[in-house]
């Protein structure tokens, strides 16, 4: 079986992730790494075999897949640079295709790249990469949206299964709300995560203690959540029914903190909805 390149762009965490990853599968072979910064390039290029570290876009050589692994904002302009300094990509005859990571935006952002033939698509996998050595070892069976042209989508969908990932489809025109539902699952439970010991910090229960409350109860959420659904899972005053002891907690944490007490009471209606529904709404 031939070996497919990989140029990347981009050596932040989701880029030094995938420069931990491609080195361990049979198919892909990382070739050049292109990043704002010189040495971050050469740090992500050192996990590769035989790769290496370029300044300037220009300087990269052609390759099967570019992955564009910068950020959101910077998409549109990178494949804009892309197209202008290295339109002649193409391999041994090869479609390039070009691919980036973001949640949010569809492939069409590096449509800049079209004119010249390239096939774009999306890769998202729902994985947090806080630090790129613990996500790279968190990657097996990990949920990845694909999203872009078909030929470019199988492409993708082919990496990123080799490095083990479990691929799904997005419909392009739906990819913000995708990656708003991505946000709420991950990010805001965080949120409501340091809301929740701010609280009981305020209600005198030491640090340490709060922290293994929040533990036991996040843990058992999300497991219960797993296995029963979310209006199974769903307990507390609002799925109960209890009015008074909702309303009257609502005034305690408002005058505690008014923005949370306008998010307990929204959050206490969409509980009521869950539990007799089904649905939030």
């Amino acid at each position: 079986m031939g070996t497919t390149t990989v140029n990347l762009i981009g050596a932040g965490r989701v880029g030094q992730t995938l420069a931990r990853l491609l080195p361990a599968t049979q198919s892909y072979v990382l070739q050049d790494v292109s990043s704002r910064r010189l040495k971050s390039a050469k740090d992500a290029a050192a996990f590769g075999r035989n790769a290496r570290a370029v300044e300037h876009l220009a300087d990269m050589r052609p390759a099967n897949i570019w992955i564009l692994a910068v950020p959101d904002s910077k998409i549109a302009e990178v494949a804009r640079t892309l197209s202008d300094s290295n339109p002649d990509s193409v391999l041994q005859g090869s479609r390039p295709v070009a691919l980036h990571c973001s949640g949010f935006y569809p492939a069409a952002q590096m449509d800049a790249l079209n004119e010249y033939g390239w096939g774009l698509a999306s890769a998202h996998p729902v994985l947090s990469f806080s630090d790129p050595e613990t996500a790279a070892s968190q990657v097996s069976c990990v949920p990845c949206g694909i999203e872009g042209d078909p030929y470019a989508a199988s492409i993708a969908t082919s990496l990123f299964e080799e490095m083990g990932a479990e691929c799904f489809s997005i419909r392009s025109d739906a990819k913000s709300l995708y990656h708003a539902a991505a946000v709420i699952s991950n990010n805001f439970t965080v949120v409501l995560q340091a809301l929740a010991r701010e609280a009981w910090a305020e209600a005198g229960v030491s640090e340490d203690m709060a922290a293994r409350l929040n533990e036991k109860l996040l843990t058992g959420t999300c497991e219960n959540v797993a296995a029963q659904g979310p209006q199974v899972a769903l307990t507390g005053p609002a799925a109960r029914g209890d009015t008074d002891v909702v309303a009257q907690q609502n005034r305690v944490v408002a005058g505690w903190h008014p923005t949370a007490g306008e998010l307990y009471a929204q959050l206490s209606d969409l509980a009521r909805s869950l539990k007799s529904s089904g649905k939030t709404r």
